[in-house]
């Protein structure tokens, strides 16, 4: 006599529920977890209580789950009870690949187990060798196999969706915490309660990096919209930031901001890291450095941002530039009668912007003739004759020390009568 399961697909024809191997949820648990030590590598690194208790627990309600949709019947604090689990993991730092690769695994395990038992109901003469299915059982074995698919869709998509949105909410608690952290170091407010709040360690001693994060070419683009390739230029940068370490402190837009990295932080090769920086964000980042104690960061801020800013006015090289780098230019800046006397040095060339142009643009070169030829598009020839009409109008020759210090001098002192000095931190958005 054969058994109408039309209304359950659960069911062999024999009755049968599909789900009888799984009931046994506590001994087949047990026997699932030790299987994911021997296949899943990355659960041999989980600590010893995790798998006593969240692994084996996790495994139990999803056998459970597995049971009660073989069953038709609807299981939903299941379901929650297994999000809540995978938003624990997601917080506890437990990877979503080992998570996944252990829910497979115990996934085929349960599979084997439930195909074996129904394929032994589909046998003639006591010989269960011999396999053979009738249309009525094939049908129940295809309403079977799409429960049996619809149950692993479950579990992927209540796990999947609460660890990234646990692992999403983690991920804003940092970023605040480490946005009101840099906020308050920069300002020079007190940090040890933060500190602790946080989780995020105070260093003694910090590089304090100004960065100049200039327009993606694409911002020109009058086709595409320009906020949104400057904000994934931001998070470009941003990524390769992180791959750093979580110890590097950061304020940044779309434009530039300032960095605070331990100096103690394993050796940071800062001049490989803005050139990294330049590379994820695919433009040529600037940035100034200034090192000093956590107490002193705000004073180190401002003196970084001017001398970015310094930087900028002179349209040097993009890089990484240190104080000392640029102490005699600095001091150049300085407001006082010695910067006013600089600025006039100059003034006679204001009637030939040729000339003023190809001062700027040579020095910015470090007096490369050729580079210098090439960027004005004109013979070096040209730029030789330039210099020399420099020499006869300024009475200072750049082609001699003495008469380039005066001329780069003069530049210097120019760039902040011409344009107030506004050098200030670049703001968080």
């Amino acid at each position: 006599m054969t058994v109408d399961t039309s209304h359950n697909p659960g069911r062999t024809r024999t009755g049968t529920s599909l789900a009888e191997p799984l009931r046994n949820v506590r001994a087949l648990s047990r026997e699932m977890v030790n299987h994911f030590l021997e296949t899943v590598v990355a659960c041999r690194t989980l600590p010893g209580e995790s798998l006593d208790g969240d692994v084996t627990s996790v495994t139990r309600v999803c056998l459970e789950l597995a049971v009660s949709m073989l069953d038709g019947t609807n299981a939903p604090e299941k379901i929650r009870r297994l999000e809540h689990t995978a938003a624990q993991w997601a917080r506890e730092g437990v990877p979503i690949d080992t998570v996944h690769r252990a829910m497979h695994e115990g996934f085929r395990l349960g599979l084997d187990l439930v195909v074996t038992n129904a394929a032994t109901g589909y046998t003639e003469d006591g010989d269960q060798d011999l396999l053979v299915l009738r249309r009525g059982d094939y049908d129940d074995l295809v309403g079977g196999a799409r429960i049996v698919v619809d149950i692993l869709d479950t579990m992927t998509t209540a796990v999947s969706k609460a660890y990234v949105r646990e692992l999403r909410s983690v991920i804003r608690e940092h970023h605040h915490g480490v946005h009101t952290m840099t906020s308050a170091l920069l300002a020079g407010h007190p940090t040890s309660t933060m500190a602790r709040e946080s989780g995020i360690e105070i260093a003694a001693r910090y590089h304090v990096l100004a960065l100049s994060i200039p327009p993606h070419p694409e911002e020109a683009n009058p086709a595409v919209d320009r906020t949104v390739v400057a904000r994934r230029k931001l998070r470009r940068v941003q990524a390769a930031l992180a791959a750093v370490g979580d110890t590097v402190l950061s304020l940044l837009s779309v434009d530039g901001g300032t960095l605070l990295i331990p100096d103690t932080a394993d050796l940071v090769d800062l001049d490989r890291l803005v050139a990294t920086l330049s590379q994820a964000g695919q433009v040529p980042i600037t940035a100034a450095v200034v090192a000093a104690a956590a107490a002193d960061i705000p004073t180190a801020s401002d003196q970084a941002h001017q001398l970015l800013d310094m930087v900028q006015r002179l349209r040097l090289e993009r890089g990484l530039y240190r104080f000392d780098d640029l102490a005699l230019e600095y001091q150049l800046t300085r407001p006082g009668p010695g910067r006013e006397q600089l600025c006039t040095l100059l003034d006679p060339l204001d009637a030939h912007p040729e000339l003023l142009g190809t001062l700027h643009l040579h020095i910015s070169n470090n007096l490369n003739r050729q580079r210098t030829a090439h960027a004005l598009h004109v013979h070096t020839n040209t730029v030789d004759y330039r210099l020399k009409r420099i020499a006869a109008i300024t009475g200072f020759d750049p082609s001699q020390a003495s008469g380039l210090w005066y001329l780069r001098s003069a530049l210097v002192a120019r760039s902040y009568r011409d344009q107030p000095d506004t050098a200030k931190p670049v703001p968080h958005r």
